[in-house]
């Protein structure tokens, strides 16, 4: 502190002053009339009332007044911490805020205290807002996955605050990748030199190991928050409860459990295990409030699998799976009871022979859907049944160059499909020789034909669905491709393109469900693409896809519903109070196609075409690891801001204390009138 504004601090020891003089004020004494004392001549008043503290509000503004004086003349400038940014040379800024809404951003930002992580972001967010000025545009990127613009660059501060206030928590998982990419693609081509994405998040996009977040280009990375970044915090999470029977069967996933290195007398370490998060916890079943169930959990477990039998009377209760004891996330604790079945199944149509591997084993499609752990259960079928009943469990089905099929086999696959299913064809050398009769209309019109592939490799920029993993399709040099007929493209979406624009796979609607077609089959004969891993991540989209169709009655967070042939449509989260307590869920249009995101794990209640279909969002399994991603080095380089800001309100005060002398000498005027 500067000896001047400890001397003018020292100013509100006059605040004694007022105290003084109000207590040293003599009134008149109050008058009594006596009858005899008329017969006594008048002589001046001689007493005096004994001093005391008089009109207390005139007290209390003077004193006011003194401290507001003292407080003016020692701090012109009062210090706060406001997030604010550094400009260059004064210019104006372009921003990509990215805002993290995703699970892991409901811890809080210190163990004991109430602000989540999330909260202060979104104050961060504002309070940037209030250090930006004419000429600085803004955009607005949420990372919660999927990542998706809550609002293109604009110079309107209005709508960009209004943005801001509408952000809501969820539990979707995080995707940092796809908001950075999105962030840069939104400042491309402003004006503005100095461009930045703000990244506000906990940086725990369950990829810790991954490489360091970055800039692009001339886009700078900044994370002006360093007490929003994630520490491996201990958390447990309840993913997913389902009933058979009598039994109801969890699954608890919690944070890695760390492991230290403990020195002997040998000299030699040896790893000792940490307890982990879930140490002295028990997973609950509750009915009504009511515990009818429970079991300890492991001491160090990263994810087990617990099953309960429930006691005879619970057959139409709406029940609910809790852990007791805390962590760093409440929400995720408990999750709905759902029925069993909730798993998407899928059938493969595979010929073993056609499509395997030198080291044996199951074929390299059913290998690729056990490894990416896609909560899916994979059935093999010797071949496509000829009845829709057969397929009603299942919510994908692949089949991999058939030569084509029966009318009965086509009859049965488009009525599951049209109900919701998603049917993924591999035409190959065999399909384009279908035999008399057989075919794949009204799943595919038109002839297809089998040649030689005239450009080798995939177009990676026709393929966004894969993401950075399109490019090992690049140098994709298969012996021969299918050539599709126009009259198959009608009505057809193009996901993807060789590098001489012919198709390469292709998704066409049928009723609720949809039709994958791919130029390719997946015998390792033809071409290596069922080895690649680019192929990992087509199976996954194909699972989503079939997901997002109501192919499971279980979904991520964030993964969307898609309602193809469906004319009336309403989603709703039923919400704590029970099945009557609806919270309606908006709708959005993408691609001519009505979808639903379930922003928060819960069951919801769906009617389509006025049947009524109940479905359940659950946590994301990779949400729970909350070790954070790196970033570039300069990501908090002081030079882009911080938050320590300054704020003038020396205008304030004095306003406050022309309003304080004001209101004094309209208080003395009032007295005297009393008086």
């Amino acid at each position: 502190m500067s000896f001047a504004t400890a001397l003018a601090l020292f100013a509100a020891v006059l605040v004694a002053a007022p105290i003084a003089a109000h207590l040293l004020r003599r009134r008149r004494a109050d008058e009594k009339l006596f009858p005899p004392a008329a017969l006594v001549p008048a002589t001046p008043p001689t007493a005096r009332k004994r001093s005391s503290l008089e009109d207390r509000f005139l007290f209390g503004v003077r004193a006011l007044s003194i401290l507001a004086l003292a407080l003016l003349g020692a701090t012109p400038f009062v210090k706060c911490n406001r997030l604010s940014l550094t400009r260059q040379s004064g210019a104006s800024v372009a921003l990509a805020i990215i805002v993290d809404d995703s699970l892991s951003m409901r811890a809080k930002v210190t163990p004991d205290g109430d602000t989540t992580r999330f909260e202060r972001a979104k104050r961060g967010a504002k309070e940037l807002m209030a250090g930006l000025s004419a000429g600085d545009a803004v955009a607005i990127v949420m990372a919660g996955a999927p990542a998706r613009v809550a609002l293109a660059a604009t110079t309107d501060f209005g709508s960009v605050n209004a943005s801001i206030d509408s952000m809501e928590p969820s539990d979707r998982a995080t995707d940092l990748d796809a908001a950075m990419r999105m962030a840069a693609d939104l400042l491309k081509g402003l004006p503005q030199l100095d461009k930045r994405v703000v990244l506000l998040s906990d940086l725990a996009d369950g990829t810790p190991a991954q490489s360091a977040l970055t800039g692009s280009g001339d886009v700078t990375l900044w994370a002006p928050l360093p007490e929003l970044e994630a520490k491996g915090e201990s958390d447990c999470a309840v993913v997913r409860a389902e009933r058979a029977g009598d039994r109801v069967r969890v699954r608890v996933v919690c944070t890695p459990v760390l492991s230290v290195a403990k020195p002997s007398e040998s000299g030699v370490h040896t790893v000792a295990p940490v307890e982990g998060p879930s140490a002295g916890r028990s997973v609950e079943v509750r009915a009504a409030g009511r515990v009818l169930r429970s079991t300890q959990l492991s001491a160090s477990v990263q994810t087990d699998e617990v099953t309960l039998d429930l006691p005879g009377d619970t057959a139409n209760q709406t029940l609910t799976v809790a852990l007791t004891g805390k962590d760093a996330i409440a929400e995720d604790d408990q999750a709905p009871v759902s029925a069993l079945g909730a798993k998407l199944r899928v059938a493969l149509v595979v010929d073993p022979a056609a499509v395997h591997v030198e080291t044996g084993g199951a074929p390299p499609v059913e290998q690729a859907l056990s490894a990416l752990a896609l909560d899916a259960e994979s059935r093999p079928l010797p071949t496509v049944p000829d009845h829709a009943e057969e397929l009603s469990g299942y919510g994908a089905l692949l089949i991999d160059d058939a030569p084509g099929l029966t009318p009965e086999m086509r009859r049965a696959v488009s009525q599951w499909v049209e109900k919701g299913g998603v049917v993924f064809l591999t035409l190959g050398p065999k399909a384009a020789a279908a035999p008399l009769g057989a075919g794949f209309d009204p799943l595919l019109a038109g002839v297809m034909h089998w040649g030689e592939t005239p450009v080798p490799g995939i177009d990676p920029a026709s393929f966004p669905l894969l993401g950075g993993s399109a490019i090992t399709f690049a140098d994709l040099s298969p012996s021969g491709r299918m050539t599709l007929a126009p009259e198959t493209l009608q009505n057809a979406d193009v996901l993807a393109k060789w590098k001489d624009g012919a198709p390469f796979l292709i998704r066409r609607p049928l009723g609720r469900g949809a039709v994958l077609a791919l130029t390719l089959p997946l015998t390792t004969q033809e071409s290596d693409i069922a080895l690649r891993p680019a192929f990992l991540a087509l199976l996954d989209r194909f699972v989503r896809i079939a997901r997002a169709r109501g192919g499971a009655a279980r979904v991520d967070a964030g993964d969307a519903w898609t309602f193809d042939g469906v004319k009336e449509v309403k989603v709703a989260r039923v919400g704590s109070k029970g099945p009557n307590d609806l919270i309606p869920i908006p709708l959005t249009e993408l691609d001519q196609r009505l979808r639903a995101t379930p922003p928060v794990a819960g069951v919801y209640d769906l009617v389509l075409d006025g049947e009524h279909e109940t479905r359940v969002a659950t946590v994301p399994e990779r949400e729970i690891d909350l070790r954070p991603r790196a970033l570039v080095q300069n990501a908090r380089d002081s030079k882009l801001g911080g938050s320590a800001g300054q704020v003038d309100v020396s205008s304030q005060i004095a306003l406050a204390l022309l309003l304080l002398a004001t209101l004094e000498l309209g208080l003395r005027a009032y007295s005297k009138r009393a008086e």
